[in-house]
Order: structure tokens, then sequence, then C-alpha cells
């Protein structure tokens, strides 16, 4: 059966939903997301019409690029896609965090823990999704990592301490 065209399947698309989390990772055994291609998908989609929410590297040229684009928002992965290993790239996060930017999400943190302003790194959301699917209570994970977003927020709006490289007898 011949593939129809793209047009035809953004026009179906749409019937259904005005949102989309694009998602082109073209290597199967890794699933990073291809920067080049996610690029001009989104310029596409947001000329259609579409509300876009790309998922990329934790890059922030693309994210600004994106953004000037017209996407809704960035994903960008804090590890590989079912990895399970937690936030791997958060000094990237930091960089993406630093600059005047579309609201963006941080990605696949892998495992329930205190997170400040959402996921430690001052991203506006957090996307679980394997940590969650995989546990063998997932209602209950769930629940933990609501309460660790929240347990991170509170502290990141009660003052946290600056980390130090040596010991201090007084807190900075």
């Amino acid at each position: 059966m011949p593939r129809r065209p793209f047009a035809w399947r953004v026009w179906r698309l749409r019937l259904v939903c005005q949102v989309v989390k694009l998602e082109i990772h073209p290597d199967p055994r890794y699933l990073l997301p291809d920067p080049v291609e996610t690029l001009k998908a989104a310029e596409i989609l947001v000329k259609e019409g579409f509300t876009v929410l790309p998922y990329i590297n934790a890059d922030p040229v693309l994210a600004k690029r994106l953004q000037d684009a017209g996407a809704a928002t960035v994903m960008p992965l804090g590890s590989p896609i079912g990895s399970n290993r937690g936030l791997q790239t958060r000094d990237q996060f930091a960089s993406l965090s630093s600059r005047p930017r579309c609201p963006w999400c941080g990605c696949r943190p892998g495992r329930a823990q205190p997170r400040e302003r959402g996921d430690g790194t001052g991203a506006d959301a957090v996307l679980v999704n394997t940590a969650i699917a995989v546990a063998s209570d997932p209602n209950r994970m769930a629940i933990a990592f609501k309460l660790a977003v929240e347990a991170g927020r509170a502290a990141f709006e009660s003052g946290l301490a600056t980390q130090q490289q040596t010991a201090s007898l007084r807190a900075r």
C-alpha cells in the first residue's frame, strides 16, 4: 500500500487533535531525537495550525530555533527513552534555563526524588513515563513523583542553600 502524502496525514491528525507531541528519532536502538528533521517538521506543523511540543536533545540553540518557529514548548531529554536512568543532562538543562525562552518540560527524570522548580534545573514541567509505566505499582509511583515535585518546589521556594566545595561552619 503506497504511503499517503504528508499533507493528508497532517489533515487527518488535525481532525482529532490540535496538539502534537513531536518525536523524530531515526535510530530505534537509542531513540535519540533528530534535531534537523524535528525543526523542519515543527515549522510545517506550526504553519498548519498545530500546537507543537517537540522532543529534543537539551540544546539551547535548537530550543531557540524551535521557539522562533512557533513551538509552544520544548521537551529536552533527561536520558534516553526507556532507560530509567534519571536526569543525565543536568548541565545542558542549566544552559536552557538561563536563556529567555518558551516554557520547557524536563523529560524522563527516571526516579522520584525532590525536584525544585519541577526538576531541579528550571524546567516549567516534568514529563514522566517509563518510571511509572514499569513500576510494580504505577499508581503509587505516580503519587511518589507528584510528592517529589511538590517537595522540591517547596524547598526551592524556601531558599535552598548554595552548594559548597569545602566544609563550612556557617551557611552561606
